[in-house]
């Protein structure tokens, strides 16, 4: 049967067909069971389950955000995108893979942030463990050290043009600065400098594409990609000059 629809269901009923005929009358008068399960809205007995539900809320709210919070207010922008560069540059299509380039720019994430975790865990997470804080001041706290970071690494060109767009007023220092401003202008701060480190890695890998097509053209060998005989030199040249623990080491002093 060429259909593979139509040989499901043949299948399907020959199945039924064959359980009606092994299969006891009287066992499918077998009584079964399920777990009854309801779903009640009851009103709220106090202020203390409404604060409740609205805590549950607000967790669920930050783990559906938790992975924009991870992309667009820390070190990986840069990382990711100058791993995709450079495995452009290099030619290797999908080699490494999306998956391996992921994994190390979350690692590289939380190695370069763990000095701004270790202070949100120790000037907001234990204050507020230790019921020495409320929640407001628990999130104006975690908010303050990943701001700075924001801030450090972003240009004050960018800074200025969000700030404007938001229409607050002239902020006089870092800390008068809405997040709101800060998170998309860092985020196109990081892009920028991404490209710039991308352009960079593009040049030797640029000259060798070049050198490689002209020597194949002047031997004649118009029909052959150059592509193809670059790829072994420039993966050579990449592991003679220890291009991983170059490039891995400048990105992580270039957030210092």
């Amino acid at each position: 049967m060429k259909n593979p629809t139509s040989a499901l269901i043949t299948a399907v009923l020959f199945a039924l067909l064959l359980a009606g005929v092994l299969i006891p009358h009287g066992a499918w008068a077998a009584d079964f069971h399920l777990p009854a399960f309801r779903l009640q809205w009851d009103e709220s007995s106090g202020p203390e389950q409404v604060s409740g539900l609205l805590k549950i809320i607000f967790i669920i709210t930050v783990l559906s955000v938790a992975p924009s919070i991870l992309l667009l207010m820390t070190c990986f922008t840069r990382l990711a995108v100058v791993l995709a560069f450079l495995r452009t540059a290099l030619g290797t299509q999908q080699s490494p893979p999306n998956q391996v380039i992921v994994g190390l720019a979350l690692f590289l994430t939380f190695s370069i942030m763990w000095p701004v975790w270790q202070e949100i865990h120790r000037e907001a997470v234990i204050p507020f463990q230790n019921q020495a804080i409320g929640g407001e001041a628990f999130l104006q706290r975690a908010v303050a050290p990943l701001k700075a970071f924001m801030i450090k690494q972003t240009r004050t060109k960018d800074l200025k043009l969000f700030t404007s767009l938001t229409g607050d007023q002239k902020p006089h220092g870092p800390d008068d600065i809405p997040l709101s401003a800060v998170v998309p202008a860092f985020v196109i701060s990081e892009l920028k400098t991404a490209f710039q480190i991308g352009f960079l890695l593009y040049i030797p890998f640029l000259v060798l594409d070049m050198v490689v097509a002209s020597v194949l053209l002047s031997m004649g060998m118009m029909m052959l990609p150059p592509v193809m005989i670059s790829l072994p030199f420039k993966l050579m040249l990449f592991v003679l000059v220890d291009g991983w623990n170059l490039l891995i080491g400048s990105l992580v002093k270039s957030f210092s």
